[in-house]
């Protein structure tokens, strides 16, 4: 009676006081709520969401999570016992059912909404303090997690093999009756499953139940770690460990402190499909309260063209401005010039032979097309016989036998920078320079800095010098690498603050891999190189690839490559793209005046809809349409689920058989009416949001593989 009483007193409580917070001279009025409340002996987290209950050693003892569930409703998958978290230092392993003493708890906020409490324990033995850093949201049943250990010995430590969360879960019908969906929560499994650098998020679900756990890991690149059912019935969630392929290390020195990066976990009930969690919760937080750089970029991007096919390194002045006139005829909004600007890798000089006035001028051409300019740079590559090579060797990775190294491919006609060195600041000086300069608004940073994409193993990674300030050894060189890209692009960004940084999946380190470390400090990712014939199977990859990795990641942060302009049959391209980050290459130059006012047209309604909807902010799966595929349709929506004003539609037919389907739409409002509009502004059906949700509306594609966009605009 005592605890239930306990709890409803709780609830009640949550109201809270309003406070004046000053904020760069400006007063902001803020609601400040407590979701934390604890006693000597126990930590109650609940935002009115979800409540996780966690019992403090007050005179010495066990940290353990005893009850994590939504509030409403029972939640079946923990054990009463968790152990919490779990790390190893100098091979010594640490949990929350070690002992320890409780020193003390403090509420802590962030600047995002965040509000909890922050945990400081000492360990038994007197060698590790540790603080736990727990944070709720509003309105949603999320809790992000962090720890900070700090060294208490009087030598430096070697941390390895950090879970940040460990939940025990309950016995059978947990482990043999839930399906695991990795990669990023669209891959199905069933069974153990240890997870690799693509799982930035996976979801635990029963649907016996009802019931499962979204695990959200903000670790970055090959690093992060997140097991399911693997060595014991347990899920952790962290940084990988000390015998897998990309070790995480990490030394501490006497009295200072680590940071993990954060995890979130959100645990749902009465949810028949996880997916429901993925294209809501999972967006809205991701959105508004874990401070990813698009939600911070006042204008977003809405169709860019780069020069990187089919010109690769081929280009000159000529050439870039005439793609410049056509692309900008075309209604393109941003103009990239990709590799072949240089001299060689490293010094970054321009190669005068093909810019014999230098790049200012072409820079202002396109300005004065009305685009904005970017630039590709390799950020962690030099020639051999580059400047900066010769005069600092030391400031580049070597191998395993003290050679220097390409970490991005067998060729050792370039060389490797490692960010554990002067590096870092040497190339924040070139970058700045060509935004501030020529005035850049997108750079397109690339290449190897950490694992490669294109070789096998794990020898060739990271940095094994043993002089580098940034690094004692080879695995702790795997994190603080990324550690400093990341310092990188948050001073490029400081010192421009709407500076769109595409980090290519090359720079992240695997095929095809974004996750959330990258997104707080860069903007977008260029996920692919696609090649081929101007066929359809383009775009089917495409739009598999936007839906593969979103809704979990941001669409507009996926910058998809390589579909051309003058393709027979671009209009698919355009229309695939609007699905993500409409981003085209190829010729402009090769189109007639007719397509390229169409192209204008589709730019100007890309335009309309982000300046109408801001539609680059938002993405949801097209109910009752799965993955891409062949025989088959598919689509997306975009609809602002804050304003639930409208969006946009994509509905596609990949040679499926049935001509016709009913098209139904999510997150509007109920009772509002709406307008489906097709791009040409022209009215197909008008009804209520409700009457949108569950009756829809009739699509017909006569083509075996078309598609079409349509706007869906509140009257």
């Amino acid at each position: 009676m005592k605890r239930s009483l306990y709890y409803t007193l709780l609830n009640c409580l949550m109201t809270g006081v309003i406070l004046a917070v000053s904020v760069a001279a400006t007063v902001v009025q803020a609601q400040a709520i407590n979701f934390a409340r604890w006693t000597n002996s126990e930590l109650v987290l609940n935002n009115g969401i979800v409540q996780r209950t966690i019992n403090l050693p007050s005179s010495g003892g066990h940290f353990l999570t005893t009850e994590y569930k939504p509030v409403a409703g029972d939640f079946k998958y923990f054990q009463k016992t968790n152990p919490d978290f779990q790390f190893e230092i100098n091979d010594n392993v640490y949990s929350g059912s070690s002992d320890w003493k409780l020193v003390t708890v403090q509420k802590i906020t962030d600047t995002k909404q965040g509000n909890g409490a922050a945990v400081t324990l000492q360990s038994k033995d007197g060698k590790v303090e540790l603080t736990l850093n727990f944070l709720l949201y509003p309105n949603l049943p999320v809790i992000r997690k962090s720890l900070t250990l700090k060294n208490l010995t009087n030598e430096p430590v070697r941390l390895e093999s950090v879970d940040v969360e460990k939940f025990v879960v309950t016995n059978y019908n947990a482990t043999t009756f839930s399906w695991i969906f990795h990669d990023y929560g669209r891959r199905r499994s069933i069974g153990p499953y240890d997870g690799n650098f693509q799982d930035a998020l996976l979801t635990v679900h029963n649907s016996d139940w009802l019931q499962g756990i979204v695990i959200g890991n903000e670790a970055a690149g090959v690093v992060k770690h997140t097991s399911i059912f693997w060595d014991e019935p347990t899920i952790l969630c962290g940084l990988t460990h000390k015998n897998g392929r990309f070790p995480f290390r990490k030394y501490i020195a006497k009295d200072e402190s680590f940071t993990t990066p954060q995890v979130f976990t959100m645990v749902y009930n009465n949810h028949k499909d996880p997916d429901e969690i993925l294209n809501t919760a999972v967006p809205e937080f991701v959105r508004k309260h874990m401070g990813i750089r698009l939600s911070e970029l006042e204008k977003k991007p809405t169709f860019v063209y780069n020069t990187w096919v089919p010109f690769r390194k081929n280009i000159n002045e000529k050439l870039v401005m005439e793609l410049a006139k056509a692309a900008a005829d075309a209604g393109m909004k941003e103009f990239i010039i990709d590799d072949g600007w240089a001299d060689n890798y490293g010094d970054w000089i321009i190669d005068t032979k093909k810019f014999p006035n230098g790049l200012k001028p072409v820079f202002d051409y396109i300005k004065a097309l009305g685009m904005k300019p970017g630039m590709w740079v390799s950020v962690g590559s030099a020639s051999p016989d580059s400047k900066v090579y010769k005069a600092h060797p030391d400031w580049f990775v070597l191998d395993e036998n003290q050679q220097p190294a390409n970490l991005h491919e067998d060729d050792l006609n370039m060389r490797t920078a490692c960010f554990g060195t002067e590096w870092r600041g040497y190339i924040k000086d070139i970058l700045l320079k060509l935004a501030l300069d020529y005035g850049l608004e997108y750079l397109k940073l690339d290449f190897t800095v950490v694992t490669s994409t294109y070789r096998f193993g794990n020898k060739v990674t990271g940095c094994y010098a043993t002089h580098h300030r940034g690094h004692k050894d080879h695995n702790e060189s795997l994190s603080t690498n990324y550690e400093e890209v990341w310092k990188l692009f948050d001073e490029l960004h400081a010192a421009k603050p709407n500076l769109f940084i595409d980090c290519t999946f090359e720079t992240m380190g695997g095929l095809q891999l974004v996750d959330y470390a990258m997104l707080k400090h860069a903007e977008g990712d260029w996920l692919s190189n696609f090649y081929g014939p101007p066929d359809a199977n383009v775009d089917l990859r495409v739009r598999n690839m936007a839906w593969w990795r979103s809704p979990a990641i941001p669409a507009t942060a996926l910058v998809i490559g390589n579909p051309e302009m003058q393709d027979a049959g671009w209009e698919m391209h355009i229309k695939s793209l609007a699905g993500a980050l409409p981003i085209m290459l190829g010729d402009p130059r090769k189109l007639a005046a007719p397509d390229l006012k169409k192209y204008r047209a589709y730019a100007d309604w890309l335009q309309s809809m982000e300046n109408k909807h801001q539609i680059m902010t938002y993405r949801q799966d097209l109910a009752g349409f799965g993955e891409p595929m062949e025989g088959m349709w598919d689509g997306f929506q975009r609809i602002n689920t804050e304003t639930k004003k409208g969006g946009i539609i994509g509905v596609f037919k990949h040679g499926a058989i049935e001509t016709k389907r009913m098209i139904t739409i999510q997150h509007l409002d109920p009772v509002k009416q709406y307008q489906v509009k097709s791009i040409d502004g022209k009215v197909v059906i008008a009804l209520t949001g409700q009457a949108l949700q569950t009756s829809g509306f009739p699509v017909t594609l006569t083509g075996m593989y078309d598609g079409e966009l349509f706007e869906i605009s509140s009257n």
